[in-house]
């Protein structure tokens, strides 16, 4: 046990993870590690929309106070963006599609960028 302790972090990750992998592999259990992978990309898809929601809850006061415009772009990147994750997630995109999904993806974010920083720049 001493030698365990001593040992490098990360290695001992490594031969953690080795292990498991190894009795996944012994115990045919591909199909459970598939509906856990399946049930793991749910869980993050939640994550994401309880984050965004919570920063939405938290500062919509002060995003009621935008002008038409801002709101009008900030809500229509934050939907497209939702709506381009929800695609990802579901569609497994490959190739000319995914690279659409991250051109998509980054667009979103530089509009949403660009909004919140204009709307809070004073001079």
């Amino acid at each position: 046990m001493r030698l365990w302790r001593e040992l490098n972090p990360t290695l001992r990750g490594f031969f953690i993870l080795a292990l498991i992998a190894g009795a996944i592999t012994a115990a045919s259990g591909e199909r459970a590690l598939f509906a856990l992978f399946v049930l793991m990309r749910i869980a993050f898809l939640l994550a994401l929309v309880w984050f965004a929601y919570t920063l939405w809850r938290n500062h919509r006061s002060e995003i009621n106070v935008w002008p038409l415009r801002a709101r009008a772009v900030f809500y229509g990147a934050a939907l497209l963006l939702v709506a381009d994750l929800l695609v990802y997630f579901f569609r497994h995109v490959a190739g000319p599609d995914a690279l659409a999904f991250f051109l998509v993806l980054g667009g979103c974010g530089y509009a949403l960028w660009r909004v919140w920083r204009d709307q809070h720049t004073y001079s």
